[in-house]
Parts: structure tokens; sequence; C-alpha cells
């Protein structure tokens, strides 16, 4: 059985009632990460979702020492980061979006020499081994001596999350690390972020708009919205909770519509000349009345199965939801309110 004090200990990132409240100048607050408690196991790819404003990038710089709480803490691999920020901060590094992480007029092979000297590294012979075979793995050895301000947008991304692991840190905190990038690119990113897990231990927390990237990548996902934490779930087992919710009926033919109108909240689709439909059923339905509606409409019935929902739907749901008015908010159907109260399993 595995104790609370268990999972402290394993926990490369502890976050404990971590608020933030920014002030504009008309004096008005905005909350942009509202009493959050999280705790992220080493040796994972964990996905830190949400939509713009959710506070995920606040979250990540405050976890970095850049923006300071108003209320809470953090903790990496044991160490505060408010308390102990020396240790705190040779635990990670960290590739932020929007912010310049390297410097342009220099070349590749300074950039890394200079950020692992500025993060510690004291032994020139280890810190240059390291810089070339990084600079290798990422297919920028060729090219190690020009300016990163003349590399493309997808190289330019590749040097800054060198720098980031020059000093071979166990945390790496990616927020959008493939934005912008073309597909080969992201593929390469991606591939990394799986090594860095799987196979150098690494704890890798991803920001991402990409679901179907979080899907494929991620042990674990929370989603945020509005600076609140909505869930906080091993990926199956967040997918598996909205799979038992939706099903798909397929239906021999080309259905007319006055006909799918007997599966209201059903989408109709079209393949090989079949119609699929995909829809909900709620608490008042069962798969045996979808069937009878069916016969009663004199549609020719092939199969009906659990529809396989991947994270985007999982997220648009939770965070539709959660968004909503609350004047307007309908109760949750039972397996989704789980996915939205049970934050912590």
């Amino acid at each position: 059985m595995t104790t609370s004090k268990d999972r402290r200990r394993s926990a490369a990132i502890e976050i404990e009632s971590l608020s933030k409240v920014f002030r504009r100048r008309s004096g008005d607050e905005i909350s942009a990460v509202n009493r959050l408690d999280l705790a992220v196991e080493a040796g994972q790819v964990f996905g830190f979702l949400g939509s713009n404003g959710a506070g995920k990038t606040t979250t990540l710089k405050m976890a970095c020492g850049l923006v300071i709480p108003t209320t809470g803490t953090v903790r990496l691999n044991g160490y505060d980061v408010r308390t102990q920020r020396g240790r705190a901060m040779q635990q990670i590094g960290a590739v932020l979006e929007g912010t310049r992480n390297v410097y342009w007029r220099m070349n590749a092979w300074q950039n890394l020499l200079y950020f692992g000297r500025i993060k510690g590294v004291s032994s020139s012979k280890w810190l240059k081994a390291r810089a070339e075979k990084l600079l290798r793995e990422l297919d920028l050895w060729e090219r190690r001596k020009d300016p990163v301000g003349e590399y493309s947008r997808g190289m330019q991304q590749k040097v800054a999350i060198a720098a980031a692991l020059i000093a071979d840190p166990p945390i790496v905190l990616l927020d959008e690390p493939t934005l912008g990038l073309d597909v080969q690119a992201s593929r390469t990113v991606q591939e990394w972020v799986t090594r860095l897990a799987k196979e150098r231990g690494k704890t890798v927390v991803l920001t991402t708009h990409q679901l179907d990237m979080a899907e494929s990548l991620c042990d674990r996902v929370a989603i945020m919205s509005r600076g609140r934490l909505l869930t906080h779930r091993p990926t199956g087992e967040l997918l598996d909770l909205f799979r038992r919710e939706f099903y798909q009926l397929r239906l021999r033919g080309i259905i007319a519509a006055e006909k799918i109108e007997a599966f209201p909240g059903f989408a109709a689709c079209q393949e090989n000349g079949h119609t699929v439909l995909s829809g909900e059923v709620g608490p008042e339905d069962s798969v045996f009345d979808l069937v009878e509606r069916a016969r009663l409409a004199g549609l020719d019935l092939i199969s009906v199965s659990p529809a396989e929902p991947n994270l985007e739907e999982v997220f648009i749901e939770l965070v539709g939801r959660a968004e909503q008015p609350p004047a307007d908010a309908k109760e949750p159907q039972a397996g989704q309110a789980r996915a939205v109260s049970e934050t912590t399993r």
C-alpha cells in the first residue's frame, strides 16, 4: 500500500496551495492560479493542459523562480523554490514559450558552454563533451559555429532544448516545445521527450495545444481552466472514464436525415458507404434503447460499440463544462463528474 509519505518521497515536483494574483494599473486583480495542489512523480512525462489563460505558463514560471507566488509553495526534488532557490534551480532545465531561451548573436556551441557555466558546471572537459553529445543528437553539430539568429525556427528550438539540458537536470519543463515547428522538427522533439523520460529517467512536464501529441507522449495529464485544476489522472484512466459514456452505431447504407432524428444529440458521418452515429448515452438510456430505436426506425444496424474518445474530446468536454456560466451549468453525468472532481488520484 502506497502511503502519502511514499508519494511525497517519489514526487519530483510538489505544488501546494499555489496561487498567483496579478494587479492591473487600474487596481483590478486577476487570479491567474488559484490554490493549485499538484504532485508530479519522478520519471514520467506529465502533460499540463489548458486553454490560453488557464494558468499553465504562470505555474511553470513560478516553478522556475521567475514569478513569485502570492501564496503557496513549489518544491523541486524536495527543494523549496523560494527558500532554497539555488539548489532548486539545479534540479530543472526549462524552455518557456514566448521567451528567448538562447542568445541569437552567439552560435550554438557558445550558447551551450555559456549556459552550462551559468548552471554551475565546473568541469570544462565534461561540459564540452556534453555540448558535443547534445548537438550531435539533435543534428546541429555541423552548424554549431553559425549564429543562432541564422537558424530556422526549428533549429533554434533545438538549441533551446539543448541549453535546457546542458547541465543534465533531473527535471525538464517544456512549454509548447513544438510551436511553429515543421513536421520533421516536431517529430524530433517528440522523440526526444520520450527518450528523456523512458531512457534517461528525467521528469518531463509538457504543455501543448497539440492534444494528440499529449495523448501519445504523456503518462499522466492535468487539465486547468481559469487558474483551477479540473482533473489530474493517468492518461489512459481519464480516457476510460469517457469511454463508458459514448457509443458508435454503424448503420448500413446512407441514412436519411429524418431517420437520424431518432437519435438526438448524435453526430452522423459516412464511412465506406455506411452511416456512423456517435453520441452520449444518458442515464435514462441504455445500449439496448439505441438498438430498439434503430429497429423502430427501420434501420439496418451493423454494430454498436463504445466510442474511442481521444484526449481532445475529453479536454473540450471538461473545459467547456467548467467555463459555462454558473446559472447555465448542467449537472455532469456520473463518469464525467468523477473525472472533474477526483483530481488527485
